[in-house]
C-alpha cells in the first residue's frame, strides 16, 4: 500500500515563494551609478534604452506608468518638452514631471531614430514596433543594465528609479511636501513610509536650520 503524504507533510515541503529572494523596499540609485548605466547606454548606442531609463528617472513614475506613455505624453510638438503631466494608474490621479536636459535630448534622438509620432506608444519591444513595453520586460531590462555597471539586480527593482530622485531631492532639501507631490502620494504618511525617513533623517535636517 502506498503512503500517502498527510497535509502538514504536503505544507512542510511546500517551498516559500520568497525563498532566495531579497524581499522588502529596494533602495533608490545612486548618482555615481545612474551615470555609470548613461554612459553605458550611451556608449553602446542604446538609444531606446537610455531615453527610457532616463525618463524613469525623471519621471518618478511607477513602473506601469512608465512603459504606458505615448508620445504626446512626453512630446505633444514631436520634440520632447520640458514638463509632463500623466494620470497614474494606481490612484487616478494626475501627476507631473520635469524632463531635464539631458533626457529630453536622449528623447529627442529616439524619436528621431524610431520616427514615432503622436499617438504611438513610447517604448516598444524590438521585435514589435506597434507593441508596448510591459512592466516585466521593462524590468528585464533594468536587470540588464545594472548586471553591466556590476550591481547585484536582486538588489533592486523598477521602483528603485521612481524612488532615486525622489530621495535625492528630498535629502538636499528637505521638503517633504515637495517630493509628496513629486510622486503622487495622496498622502504625506506614504511619502514618508516611502523614503524610509527616520526619526534620525528629521533630526539630521533640524541640526541645520539654526534660529
Amino acid at each position: 500500500m502506498t503512503d500517502v503524504p498527510s497535509s502538514d507533510e504536503k505544507l512542510a515541503k511546500r517551498v516559500p515563494w520568497n525563498k532566495g529572494k531579497i524581499v522588502g523596499a529596494k533602495p533608490p540609485l545612486r548618482p555615481k551609478h545612474v551615470w555609470s548605466i548613461r554612459t553605458k547606454l550611451q556608449v553602446e548606442g542604446r538609444t531606446r534604452d537610455l531615453a527610457l531609463f532616463n525618463v524613469a528617472v525623471d519621471s518618478k513614475l511607477r513602473g506601469c506608468d512608465v512603459v504606458a506613455l505615448e508620445v504626446d505624453d512626453v512630446a505633444p510638438s514631436g520634440y520632447a518638452a520640458d514638463r509632463a503631466s500623466v494620470r497614474q494608474k494606481k490612484t487616478g490621479r494626475p501627476v507631473k514631471f520635469e524632463l531635464t536636459e539631458t533626457t529630453r535630448q536622449a528623447l529627442d534622438d529616439y524619436l528621431r531614430a524610431t520616427g514615432k509620432k503622436r499617438g504611438d506608444r513610447l517604448f516598444t519591444g524590438r521585435g514589435d514596433p506597434d507593441r508596448g513595453l510591459t512592466t516585466r520586460q521593462y524590468a528585464r531590462l533594468l536587470s540588464g543594465w545594472l548586471a553591466g555597471i556590476g550591481l547585484d539586480p536582486h538588489m533592486f527593482g523598477t521602483h528603485s528609479l521612481r524612488r532615486t530622485k525622489a530621495t535625492l531631492i528630498y535629502r538636499r532639501t528637505g521638503n517633504l511636501r515637495a517630493v509628496q507631490l513629486l510622486l503622487g502620494h495622496t498622502k504625506i504618511e506614504s511619502t514618508v513610509r516611502y523614503l524610509g525617513i527616520e526619526v534620525d533623517d528629521a533630526l539630521a535636517i533640524a541640526e541645520q536650520v539654526d534660529v
